[in-house]
């Protein structure tokens, strides 16, 4: 008897597998119908029309508790500590992207894997985890209207997912911008990736993008010219500032390991109601104005902004807005800033401002030491913002100058909110920047 009940179990635990993992599958299948959908209406339109469906996306894509979202990525970070401390990863570092997907010796079979690693305001980005691959294999731009298939700028404007990867090494040179369509990762890992030289990356009025890898410098102005969106417009652009990547009105974006410079305006900016944004791994260098978030002190709208910046260096040559914010809410977690020389963390117009477990190594000049500047701002209105700092390291006599509840021990969730200590920093972010993943072994 004892032998059929068992028997009669372990068909029971069967089925209810089965039916779960049914129900599951008919659950994923129709929520990426929705997505499907959401993405055809958001593709096939005119960009004004566009940009009146994103600004709807950005509203709902705004978290309604940011301090909620903190606090995950906080016990995210903690988490991947402690996994490290028991020598759960080889090649852990602490840095929770990374330790997600750099371990694995079959990272290119596995690429996708990446969209489930983001954190922060982002975290919910997958690019084009759900649509196939596209293999980018001519470095050209000869016509941004009919670009040429195997080339970058139509692998961005199609209007499904897809996973863009690179054939081999290659520098390409843009013509004019590149308007990067909804649902598009750019994942330049296994190959040496330059985009320089000319016009660089716009998201605008889009959805779930990553761009991962590449090596962004040298972006020039452009614009006076027709450039296709999708495969079903194109229009006349008006001139681009040259950034490195241009976010305008989109949502849900994720902006990871990669190496930008030397750009006419930007490194990135982003404006016009943007958020869900996760700015991570980065190596900056050789820039004036680094980061912008925020479109000016009159647009409200940016008020929904919401962006973390985390694990990047700010390094070599660079002199101030890392970032520069106005309005909405800005978590910078464990970075490492080793230059600047007028200022690191800059804003106006009201921003929160959650600095926790970064390492600020201020400039030689006397006058530069501070690492907070409130932009054209009297301090008798500047007093009541909130901007705290939390277990950052201050170094060569850096200091924070925190404001508005931030300022007071009684702070209602500051003390929950502790991020990595800050003498990691230099562990976490030392391979911040593109990576030169190798075939066959840890990234």
């Amino acid at each position: 008897m004892a032998e059929t009940w068992k028997y009669v179990n372990v068909c029971l635990l069967v089925l209810v597998t089965l039916f779960i993992g049914a129900t599951a599958r008919a659950q994923i299948s129709e929520l990426r119908n929705v997505g499907a959908q959401k993405l055809e209406s958001l593709t096939n339109t005119s960009m004004a029309a566009r940009a009146k469906q994103a600004e709807e996306l950005n509203e709902r894509a705004a978290a309604a508790d940011p301090e909620e979202v903190v606090s995950h990525t906080v016990m995210t970070i903690r988490n991947s500590t402690e996994r490290r401390k028991l020598g759960f990863f080889s090649c852990g570092t602490g840095n929770p992207i990374d330790d997600c997907w750099r371990c694995d010796p079959n990272w290119q079979r596995n690429r996708k894997r990446l969209a489930d690693c983001g954190i922060g305001f982002g975290r919910n980005a997958i690019g084009g985890r759900d649509g196939r691959f596209y293999v980018v294999t001519d470095s050209g731009d000869d016509d941004p209207v009919n670009p040429k298939p195997g080339t970058l700028r139509h692998a961005v404007i199609q209007d499904r997912p897809l996973w863009i990867v690179f054939k081999r090494d290659m520098v390409i040179q843009l013509k004019q911008e590149l308007l990067v369509n909804s649902f598009k990762t750019i994942d330049g890992r296994g190959a040496n990736v330059h985009i320089a030289n000319g016009g660089c990356i716009t998201i605008q009025y889009v959805t779930n993008v990553i761009i991962h890898g590449l090596h962004i410098h040298d972006c020039k102005p452009t614009g006076n010219a027709m450039v296709r969106s999708s495969p079903t417009h194109y229009g006349w652009r008006t001139m681009a500032d040259g950034d490195a990547i241009s976010i305008f009105g989109s949502s849900h974006l994720w902006v990871d390991h990669n190496s930008l410079s030397h750009c006419a305006d930007g490194l990135v900016d982003a404006i016009m109601g943007s958020t869900a944004i996760t700015i991570s791994n980065n190596h900056f260098t050789h820039h004036n104005e680094v980061i912008l978030l925020g479109h000016s002190d009159s647009y409200t709208r940016d008020k929904q902004m919401q962006v973390t910046i985390a694990y990047n260096h700010f390094g070599e040559g660079l002199i101030q807005r890392m970032p520069r914010c106005r309005h909405g809410y800005f978590h910078v977690v464990n970075n490492d800033y080793t230059h600047w020389e007028m200022y690191a963390i800059g804003g106006s117009a009201n921003p929160t401002i959650n600095s926790q477990g970064n390492r600020y190594n201020a400039p030689p000049n006397a006058f530069a030491k501070e690492v907070t500047k409130r932009v054209e701002t009297a301090e008798s209105q500047w007093h009541g913002w909130n901007w705290r700092s939390e277990g950052d390291l201050m170094l060569n006599g850096a200091y924070f100058t925190p404001s508005g509840a931030g300022a007071s021990a009684s702070y209602a969730r500051a003390s929950s909110l502790g991020a990595k200590s800050s003498s990691m920093v230099g562990t976490m972010t030392s391979n911040a920047g593109a990576l030169g993943c190798k075939r066959g072994s840890q990234c």
